[in-house]
C-alpha cells in the first residue's frame, strides 16, 4: 500500500498523480505499486512541489511496518531516535515570539 498526502500543490502535480494513484480525498493518493514505481512516482512529486508540501508512505518490512519520506516546509519533521523513524514538531512562529 502507498499513501501520498499534498497540501499546497499545483493542479498539474495533482493531475499526474492522478494518472498512477486514486484521489480518495483532496490531496489524498493511495495505491499498491512497486519499489520502482515509488520511487518514480516520488521523483514527480519531488519535481512538481513547488512552495507545497507532500509526506509518501508505504508498508515494507521493519518494526513500525511502515516507512516514508517527506518533502517541503511542514512543521512536522521525520527524525530517527534508535532506529526508528519518529516525527518532531518544529515550534509555531507565534510560539518562537513569545519566547522572545
Amino acid at each position: 500500500m502507498l499513501v501520498i498526502v499534498l497540501e499546497n500543490a499545483p493542479p498539474r502535480l495533482r493531475g499526474r498523480l492522478a494518472i498512477w494513484l486514486l484521489e480518495i480525498r483532496a490531496g489524498v493518493y493511495v495505491g499498491n505499486y512497486s519499489r520502482r514505481l515509488r520511487e518514480h512516482i516520488w521523483n514527480q512529486v519531488a519535481e512538481g512541489i513547488e512552495e507545497g508540501n507532500a509526506v509518501m508512505a508505504w508498508r515494507t518490512n521493519n518494526e513500525a511496518g511502515f516507512d516514508f519520506v517527506t518533502i517541503g516546509r511542514n512543521r512536522r519533521i521525520p527524525v530517527e531516535m534508535d532506529g526508528a523513524k519518529l516525527v518532531s514538531f518544529l515550534p509555531e512562529l507565534s510560539d518562537v515570539n513569545r519566547q522572545n
